[in-house]
């Protein structure tokens, strides 16, 4: 297993597969599992200052269609947790992500929560598009306001 995991590593190796690793690492790091993407995108762009906006662009949309993958997971959950009781605190929060609709789907972004959120929207059947525009712009501004900030903090060369 762990040959396996050093290839795949070895094969996504920053620069020379740039984006591609940034919207793989994005769409997984989307899909609930613990894995930051904001790293991948400011060491490309770090060290490829002109591929600013497409790091951006490709990991909102690889962000963003793993936060459609969570909506899916948790539509298709709805139906096992239908039948078990919720507790009173369980209801009345699916009852706030109900009345908020689709736009709860900008709090995306945020992390250890944002991942789950668009699992429960698809739980609580949200409009799809509509969900997924909103996690798509959360996305797009997390990534955007991140990376410009980290290239200001540090702006000289990166020490390996």
């Amino acid at each position: 297993m762990e040959i396996w995991i050093e290839h795949l590593l070895t094969l996504l190796a920053l620069p020379k597969f740039g984006l591609s690793t940034v919207f793989v690492v994005s769409f997984i790091s989307a899909t609930l599992l613990p894995l930051g993407s904001e790293p991948v995108v400011f060491g490309l762009v770090k060290l490829n200052p002109e591929m600013f906006w497409p790091a951006i662009f490709v990991a909102t949309a690889g962000n963003t269609l793993g936060g459609a993958v969570d909506w899916w997971m948790g539509y298709g959950a709805h139906k096992v947790a239908d039948k078990y009781g919720h507790s009173n605190h369980h209801t009345r929060a699916l009852n706030w992500l109900r009345s908020l609709g689709p736009k709860a789907c900008l709090l995306a972004w945020l992390p250890g929560v944002g991942d789950p959120l668009c699992a429960v929207a698809g739980w609580l059947k949200l409009p799809f598009w509509p969900c997924v525009f909103y996690m798509a712009i959360g996305k797009f501004l997390r990534y955007a306001v991140l990376t410009a900030l980290l290239i200001g903090a540090f702006p000289g060369q990166l020490m390996f």
